[in-house]
């Protein structure tokens, strides 16, 4: 893919994150309170267990992100993969996503994220399943699941990112048109884009990247 190519909302959400490093919201330590941005559930506090190693993604990051995606979210299929609390899924679901499914290994962060999406009213259109990721894509491509928008927000550290975007590239698990994203920490390593899915922008914001990918143009 030619990235000089990108529409204009991919070069807007570039300027916005990058506009905004200093706005002193960091993705580690005490993070501020985290609510639902935008949609039917707007306002809604979402709740995250306190002295944990979950990091929900913040709420400006979350804006920014479905600036982004927002006009193409609407009836379409999104998978949240390293979950957590759900904050980003479920950001989805209130604009308008027709389903989501939430994967998440940790127990503790399933109850939250489950009593999330109870309080935002958005349970009946969501799937959560407490599974390690690689075994859940694995599982999901057997029975052929394809979904339009695919989120990993990976642990920082020892996390399998490279390998769930491996498997999601070579078992068919993004829609053609979908679209993926990933969150990382700016001081860990990249990794490369998988097979024919071809990485089509990275954007940081406070010690967070961002890595969208899209099936590469033939």
């Amino acid at each position: 893919m030619n990235l000089s190519e990108l529409s204009d909302d991919e070069k807007m959400l570039s300027y916005a994150i990058g506009a905004s490093k200093s706005s002193g919201e960091a993705r580690h330590g005490c993070a501020p309170p985290v609510r639902v941005i935008g949609g039917l559930a707007r306002g809604r506090r979402l709740h995250a267990p306190s002295g944990r190693q979950t990091r929900p993604t913040s709420d400006y990051l979350r804006e920014v992100l479905f600036d982004l995606l927002g006009q193409h979210v609407a009836g379409r299929s999104f998978l949240d993969l390293y979950a957590g609390t759900g904050a980003v899924g479920i950001e989805a679901l209130s604009r308008g996503a027709a389903r989501a499914v939430f994967v998440e290994h940790d127990r503790s962060a399933v109850a939250w994220l489950q009593r999330n999406l109870e309080t935002s009213g958005l349970m009946g259109k969501a799937e959560v399943v407490p599974a390690e990721v690689l075994r859940y894509l694995r599982r999901a491509a057997s029975a052929s699941h394809q979904f339009d928008m695919i989120f990993l927000d990976p642990p920082y550290r020892g996390a399998d990112a490279a390998t769930a975007l491996s498997l999601i590239a070579s078992k068919g698990l993004l829609a053609p048109a979908g679209m993926v994203i990933v969150e990382r920490s700016f001081h860990a390593a990249s990794f490369p884009a998988p097979g024919a899915i071809a990485q089509v922008r990275e954007v940081r914001h406070g010690d967070s990247i961002l890595a969208l990918y899209r099936w590469e143009a033939v």
